[in-house]
């Protein structure tokens, strides 16, 4: 295990470094277009050269580079063109308040979308399977903006129960967050049912279900000690997955009931051209994909211990 997690701590790093690279090439290494964005596309030549001498960019690109790796990795991601402060005030925050709202749809989807696909995985071309089958099917193939202008004419005009924003300006309220998080797990639930319905199905045809049934072991230990663990080994990767979705592309959400979050911070940046915020929420949302990534693959030893990694 720790040769593992020492392979996986490397390639994390590796990947980290192969992004950072990509995004320093397309953001920073052109110069010009940078004090461009900076100072203003009204700004004079000789003002952009003052400011690239200034902040280093006539060394050369490989050393700037370094340098600009360093002050990422330390956290200092310079100031947000937008908002007129440092990038760290404004991301950090931003980051919490999606963590908040993705810690909501989880508690919601997880238990939702297991129970859902135990239940029509273990009875396979039932009437249950088929209902389970269809509602997640039509979930999931409507989209957020869709489900959003729905509820939000349900529940916010007709029926006046949830407030139609969520910009939390009088400080954390929960039923601000009924509307995006009914939203999410709208969605995403489906998708989840799904892969954990093809997973348990699977299991349930194995010859060591079928053994276990026959000795007279109760059906409901068959079920929760044998069955579960192995069919949650695929849909655990899809759900630790999800994350990243939450993290980044929940744009459509946030943006709808205003919330403000890593998603709607996102889309400001690039409507803004914020090129130093935009660096850093790339940075990120890599981070994140390749932790969640590790994750996973850690959780598989542990779902099932005949698995091993080398």
């Amino acid at each position: 295990m720790l040769i593992f997690l020492a392979k996986r701590a490397f390639f994390m790093i590796l990947t980290m470094l192969a992004v950072s690279l990509l995004v320093f090439l397309l953001l920073e290494v052109n110069g010009s277009s940078v004090a461009v964005k900076v100072l203003g596309p009204y700004s004079s030549e000789e003002q952009r050269q003052l400011w690239l001498q200034a902040h280093g960019y006539f060394a050369p690109w490989y050393e700037r580079y370094f340098a600009w790796l360093g002050r990422m990795a330390s956290g200092e991601f310079g100031d947000s063109l937008r908002f007129k402060t440092s990038v760290a005030s404004v991301l950090w925050p931003r980051l919490e308040n999606t963590a908040i709202l993705a810690a909501f749809v989880f508690l919601i989807m997880v238990p939702v979308s297991v129970v859902l696909g135990v239940l029509a995985g273990m009875r396979e071309g039932s009437a249950t399977d088929r209902s389970i089958s269809v509602l997640s099917i039509v979930t999931t193939s409507i989209p957020e903006f869709a489900s959003a202008t729905f509820l939000s004419f349900l529940f916010v005009l007709v029926l006046k129960w949830l407030p139609g924003t969520s910009g939390m300006n009088q400080g954390f309220d929960i039923l601000q967050l009924v509307m995006p998080v009914a939203v999410l797990v709208l969605y995403d639930f489906g998708y989840v049912t799904r892969m954990m319905r093809a997973s348990m199905a699977e299991v349930m045809q194995s010859p060591y279900i079928r053994t276990a049934v026959l000795k007279g072991i109760p059906y409901k230990r068959v079920i929760m000690r044998h069955a579960l663990r192995n069919a949650l080994i695929a849909p655990f990767t899809v759900i630790v997955l999800q994350i990243n979705w939450l993290l980044s592309g929940v744009i459509v959400v946030e943006a709808f009931f205003g919330y403000k979050g890593f998603g709607a911070l996102l889309l400001e940046a690039s409507l803004n051209q914020d090129i130093y915020l935009i660096q850093a929420c790339a940075m990120v949302s890599v981070f994140v994909a390749v932790a969640t990534q590790t994750i996973a693959d850690v959780g598989y030893t542990y779902l099932n211990p005949r698995i091993r990694f080398t």
